[in-house]
């Protein structure tokens, strides 16, 4: 399948630096992974924080050779872990947090208040007025419902704000990560966005001072981007144009996305046309910025051979659930065997449903019970979407750095699980 070069260096869908080691094992983060397993247990989460910086930087460095006023805001959606939030915060990021949890989480990861923006479609009066408590810099607001929920509670204070619209672009993207068409639950099209901002401007203490579009995730074409921006000039003279995220990442060798210059080059070449030059850009990189930062490493249990091979591991879709919630395609390797070859199989979940299938139809050499069996590209929405289906624990957070490993998210314990039951 073309996975591993001839040179046993690992294809591009692993974290930066990670290497095939003397012994023939996956290292990432100069971390062996069957050590990792073996030490930490499996499933588990393994994060190579170098990968993550360097992408940090990428991002800042695109911008800062291509406009003046400019911020990059990590989408914590993809990753919400202080340890994640405190790394990005020391690389001088921005943040965007779409609930009260992730603003709690931003806060208590190093972020502050000034420098977080509050997203989400069906926002709270309590998430608002944690906003407004924290100091947040600015909340999105999606819809005209929310002005008169943000009105209610501003008690006197003042907020800035920016309205999220729908430009009516629609990517090539699956059709439940894409949110810029008109038919979204997301944001507003631009004639009732037009409404909300004549009513903001009727309400003292909210400060519009621009706009937010977001048109979809995991997105390979660059053309979209700029169709949207032409499409938000109509609605006037801003301050502030934040331009989302939704740069696509490389799940299978055969992804080849555009590089993080192409994609900031597009975006601001295209603001520059429509827009201006003297105005403030703002992007929101979350999967970019962490993916490929982050494997998942497992314990063979089971192999069964029959009409196909189910290689059957001890998590499944407790730990990532995308792949039976939009058909999210993965790779696998044995971690002490890596290569192209082998027999075709499926690697499957340990839960009670047909559809906790994490990977299919990889070919891995001899699988084996007590293999350590690793899928990559799991740091975005990995550790965000897990959950306790069938009663299984959630995974530890592994941080690797210079062959150095340590816990940043313990493994969750059976005792949790009951933690919060009173009954």
């Amino acid at each position: 399948m073309g996975r591993m070069a001839a040179t046993g260096v690992l294809s591009h869908v692993y974290p930066l630096g990670s290497r095939l080691n003397e012994a023939g094992r996956i290292e990432v983060g100069g971390c062996d992974l069957v050590e990792l397993a073996r030490e930490f247990g499996t499933p588990a989460y393994i994060v190579a924080e170098d990968d993550i910086r360097a992408r940090a930087r990428a991002f800042s460095e695109a911008f800062r050779a291509r406009h003046d006023s400019w911020e990059v805001l990590f989408a914590s959606k993809a990753f919400p872990c202080t340890a994640v939030y405190r790394l990005l915060a020391e690389e001088g990021l921005a943040c965007d947090v779409a609930s009260g949890g992730e603003l709690a989480l931003a806060l208590g990861g190093g972020f502050t208040a000034e420098r977080i923006y509050l997203h989400g479609n069906a926002k709270s009066v309590d998430e608002l007025r944690a906003a407004l408590d924290a100091g947040v810099g600015h909340i999105v607001i999606d819809s005209l419902d929310e002005v008169e929920r943000l009105a209610a509670v501003l008690d006197g204070r003042s907020q800035r704000v920016l309205i999220r619209v729908t430009p009516g672009v629609r990517p090539s993207t699956h059709d439940f990560i894409a949110t810029g068409q008109l038919d979204s639950k997301f944001g507003m099209p631009l004639d009732a966005a037009r409404a909300a901002m004549a009513r903001i401007a009727e309400i003292e203490g909210l400060d519009l001072v621009g706009v937010h579009m977001h048109i979809g995730s995991q997105i390979f074409e660059l053309e979209p981007y700029r169709r949207a921006i032409d499409e938000i000039a109509a609605l006037g003279t801003f301050e502030v144009y934040n331009l989302g995220g939704g740069l696509g990442v490389a799940y299978t060798a055969q992804d080849e996305p555009p590089s993080v210059e192409a994609y900031v080059e597009a975006k601001v070449s295209a603001a520059h046309a429509a827009l201006g030059t003297d105005i403030r850009l703002l992007i929101e990189p979350g999967r970019s910025l962490v993916a490929n930062a982050g494997v998942t490493i497992y314990t063979v249990e089971t192999v069964k051979r029959g009409v196909s091979t189910y290689v059957a591991v001890d998590g499944g879709m407790s730990d990532n659930l995308r792949p039976m919630l939009y058909g999210a395609v993965y790779e696998a390797e044995l971690a002490d065997r890596p290569g192209a070859g082998g027999e075709l199989c499926h690697v499957a979940g340990k839960h009670c449903e047909s559809s906790d299938v994490i990977v299919r139809d990889v070919h891995l050499p001899d699988p084996r019970p007590g293999d350590v069996l690793v899928t990559p590209v799991t740091g975005a929405y990995g550790h965000a979407m897990a959950n306790n289906y069938n009663g299984v624990p959630r995974p530890p957070v592994v941080f690797c750095r210079n062959g150095d490993a340590r816990v940043v998210v313990r493994r969750e314990t059976v005792e949790d699980l009951a933690s919060r039951d009173v009954g």
